[in-house]
């Protein structure tokens, strides 16, 4: 099998409180045919209650030790810290999962989250099988992007994490930008010149050809969600959102690698070294597992653009 067949696909779900995406999701773990699930969920404040509800199916394919909740804030705010042990845990489960389900939070920029598949440490493991925004049908219809538009200030005002306060005009075209599916939630609420609204809408902030699929109840055979093998990591510059600008120039301020160490005697002297590296060589972030007196394990380091490899290794690998 190779490296590429081997990474667990995950499908990015995202559209604000209330579009639905809850509901599909449970419609999905309900027709999973035994395809082992597993789902991130990342909706707090009032919130959390997703994840109960999910928690609360009883559904075998989707047991409740997979269904981690990410209450800490926007998860495109807080991938590393919360996103990437997420990860680490579902994917050390046993038996292996088949394809994890990502929830963000209404408020969440995709193209953040989508990047951080391309960290090494990550595209290893995972890929982006597809991004699928759920729109709500009769508020687009009504003209607005979301039906409790209350709700979502609320959301922010409760989130101290988040970094981005945007119109949620432009969050809405953020995420449309970076879809592969647009999911017409409640599409049994619309009539036909509301549907014919909703979808012009859509249709404004759509650049590329991407599928619109009418929904009643969250109902979609789940063939037309999972499995598109996109690879979304691979392709995601090429979604252009209003951020780009602000994204590009994050990037362009830090470095990365990845590197191993021997295991230790001391995990005080390791502690020494990396308090040392922060001091000397601008590194922000030393992240991994080190073994005393074992296997080598791995490290991530995260720095300044221009981190000194050579000089950090030495310092940590001692």
């Amino acid at each position: 099998m190779t490296a590429s067949l081997s990474r667990v696909p995950c499908t990015v779900i995202t559209g604000f409180l209330g579009a639905g995406k809850t509901t599909l999701i449970r419609n999905l773990l309900e027709n999973a045919k035994g395809k082992r699930l597993a789902i991130i969920v990342n909706e707090f404040g009032d919130v959390g209650i997703d994840g109960e509800i999910l928690k609360g199916c009883g559904i075998d394919t989707c047991p409740e030790e997979n269904i981690v909740e990410l209450a800490n804030g926007c998860i495109c705010c807080t991938v590393a810290d919360d996103f990437v042990p997420a990860l680490d845990q579902i994917l050390s489960r046993t038996p292996k999962v088949d394809h994890i389900l990502i929830e963000t939070s209404g408020l969440a920029l995709p193209k953040p989250l989508v990047q951080a598949f391309q960290w090494p440490t990550v595209k290893s493991r995972v890929t982006v099988d597809g991004v699928v925004a759920v729109v709500d049908g009769p508020a687009l219809a009504d003209g607005r992007v979301a039906s409790d538009l209350d709700a979502l200030q609320a959301q922010r005002a409760a989130d101290d994490s988040l970094d981005h306060d945007d119109p949620v005009e432009e969050v809405f075209q953020d995420q449309i930008a970076c879809a592969d599916l647009i999911i017409l939630s409640k599409s049994d609420l619309m009539d036909a010149a509301g549907s014919v609204r909703a979808n012009a809408v859509i249709g404004e902030h759509v650049a590329r050809a991407v599928k619109v699929v009418p929904t009643a109840q969250g109902k979609v055979d789940p063939s037309v969600l999972l499995g598109l093998g996109l690879a979304v990591e691979d392709d995601v510059e090429n979604r252009k959102t209003h951020h780009d600008d602000e994204l590009d120039h994050e990037h362009d301020d830090f470095d990365s690698f990845v590197l191993d160490i021997p295991s230790i005697a001391s995990p005080d002297e390791l502690a020494k070294r990396v308090a040392l590296a922060a001091e000397q060589e601008n590194v922000l972030r030393v992240k991994g597992f080190v073994e005393v007196g074992g296997k080598p394990m791995r490290l991530v380091v995260i720095g300044l653009k221009g981190l000194n490899r050579p000089a950090i290794e030495r310092i940590l690998a001692g």
